[in-house]
């Protein structure tokens, strides 16, 4: 079969009626009450699930436009219908959802298509009520006006006028005091607005904190944990993992910043030097935004069959956006077109190292979706949970690490220890994320200082590395944590990157080890979508709850032995 030639740009974007829309799903919920055989209900099912792919594809590309355009007013309209169609929209969904839920040939469906669409069903029946629509309205424009006080923020560095997100990649500049001028740039951008951003992340808990209220819990912490899919562990594992990583990874991270100190020749890393690891620069890219896109395709034709494939599909269909443009929105993404079954990549190419690792996150993402899409039958499937998303992509992440001489040259050394230098830093970072906001939702009255404050204690627990500038008041008492959007944006998740890091750091140790049978349980991570729970997705895959006694020691093994081989 031919496939059809289409570009992002060819795409419409046919905003449904939300009264058509409504007219529809009664249909359907009717039609599904009136089957006479699961084999009925199936049919409507799949000619449901179209519909929803049809939907969420103009919701998406909405999302892209408006992405690649962030002055242009009628992106920003479309933006605004679509977050306030789409709590309504999740509403239709959970009830015909139900309808399925409750139909007597449920046994006859769930042969066909698993337990999975059942137990997202049950999530969804516990997170989404008519009733709190409006505050789920109130909650994106609160988001929204976070997006936008970042955005519209600039500091001179340099003589040259810097965004925020631009800031952020002059931490890796090779000029010390370049970085440390951007570092406070940085820190005046929040802290100049820090009365708004507190009163946006207030009155976000708040919000949050009701809804959780209305739907029966006392914390939105449980409505977090089934948002994210977290069915096989709760707290209970999350601590552990915790405890795991300050035994493991933290004296480790301490020693690593102590050999980077003696390295760069300075008495501490200070904040602005922790993403500066070698003397003469970090590994670069050997050319600009155009070079290194070729040098990538390249890479993954080298890299397997199905890589090839993959980045074949999204030449032939214009499905990334990396040349820096300043209209762009300041934040790397990645989305998948459901109706189409189309992944999407927005990056910013500035020629630094971290280009490359964000590149591989999406690439991730992106060649997971791709195959899993074309193997699962429902657009539910398309996706599995938080965890094993992320874990897809912080296993690409590192099998870029063995293809780094096409990218990088004589520099690929570089990029392999500064990669995975980064990788296990984060982690404890990770970690304080997620407690970060279980402390702040759990504890609703604090005040914004003094959530503040818990964040400078989660620093010196997990990071005790960390160093600021003495005039750097906003920092020293905690401020770092306001430019993490994932606060605003989707609370709840972060711990996932913790999770999928340690896990992929395992998964690569396979890769050394043995590459083929390590790519082959990669693509069976992969392929098998939503269809399954964390649990039987890892056992499937090979790999550990990251919570398991020893679980991060052994996982982190090959890494820190790599890592531990250029501590002096």
């Amino acid at each position: 079969m031919v496939e059809r030639a289409w570009k992002l740009s060819d795409l419409k974007v046919p905003k449904p009626n939300s009264e058509m829309v409504k007219t529809l799903y009664a249909d359907h919920i009717e039609r599904v009450k009136k089957s006479e055989s699961g084999d009925d209900v199936l049919e409507v099912l799949f000619e449901n699930n179209l519909l929803v792919r049809r939907i969420k594809e103009v919701i998406e590309l909405i999302s892209i436009r408006h992405a690649m355009d962030t002055t242009d007013e009628r992106y920003k309209a479309d933006k605004n219908w679509a977050d306030d169609f789409l709590p309504i929209f999740r509403k239709l969904e959970l009830d015909f959802k139900e309808a399925i839920y409750n139909s007597p040939f449920r046994d006859e469906i769930e042969a066909q298509i698993g337990h999975m669409y059942f137990i997202k069903t049950e999530i969804r029946k516990k997170t989404i009520s008519e009733e709190i629509i409006p505050l789920r309205q109130h909650e994106q424009k609160l988001i929204n006006e976070y997006d936008n006080i970042l955005m519209g923020s600039k500091k001179i560095v340099d003589g040259k006028s810097n965004s925020f997100i631009d800031l952020q990649e002059l931490f890796s500049h090779d000029d010390r005091n370049i970085r440390r001028q951007a570092f406070k740039g940085f820190s005046e951008i929040l802290s100049e607005n820090e009365d708004r951003l507190e009163q946006v992340w207030d009155e976000l808990i708040k919000v949050r904190n009701e809804i959780a209220n209305i739907l029966g819990y006392d914390s939105y912490v449980a409505v977090g944990y089934l948002e994210r899919e977290r069915v096989d562990y709760g707290r209970e594992e999350i601590a552990k993992f915790r405890e795991q990583v300050v035994d493991e990874i933290v004296p480790l991270c301490n020693r690593l910043y102590e050999a980077q100190a003696k390295r760069l020749g300075i008495d501490k890393v200070m904040a602005y030097d922790e993403n500066f690891v070698f003397p003469d620069g970090n590994a670069k890219p050997t050319g600009d935004a155009e070079y290194m896109m070729q040098k990538v395709i390249s890479m993954l034709r080298e890299m397997s069959p199905e890589t090839d494939e993959f980045i074949s599909y999204i030449l032939n269909h214009e499905l990334i956006d990396y040349k820096p443009r300043p209209e762009k929105a300041f934040r790397e993404f990645y989305t998948l077109l459901p109706y189409s079954k189309a992944p999407f990549m927005f990056e910013h190419f500035t020629g630094s190292a971290e280009d490359v690792q964000y590149l591989s996150e999406s690439l991730g993402h992106a060649f997971a979706s791709y195959r899993a899409c074309r193997r699962q039958h429902i657009e539910e499937y398309f996706f599995p949970s938080s965890e094993i998303t992320e874990i897809n992509a912080m296993s690409m992440i590192q099998f870029v690490n063995q293809y780094a001489d096409i990218l990088f040259g004589e520099d690929a050394w570089k990029y392999e220890f500064g990669n995975l230098q980064y990788f296990m830093t984060f982690i404890p970072f990770g970690v304080a994320v997620d407690e970060f906001q279980h402390i702040c939702y759990d504890n609703p009255n604090l005040t914004p200082k003094e959530r503040t404050y818990e964040w400078h204690k989660l620093e010196q627990k997990y990071m005790p590395w960390r160093k600021y500038d003495e005039d750097d008041e906003f920092m020293r008492r905690g401020g770092y944590w306001y430019h993490k959007f994932h606060f605003f944006y989707v609370p709840l998740y972060y711990i996932e990157y913790a999770i999928a890091t340690v896990n992929a750091m395992e998964m690569y140790r396979k890769y050394i080890e043995r590459p083929g049978i390590a790519w082959k349980e990669y693509l069976e991570l992969i392929d098998v979508g939503g269809s399954k729970g964390y649990h039987e997705i890892l056992k499937q895959a090979n790999l550990t709850p990251v919570y398991e006694d020893g679980a991060v020691k052994n996982a982190i093994s090959y890494v820190k032995s790599f890592l531990e081989g250029y501590i002096t």
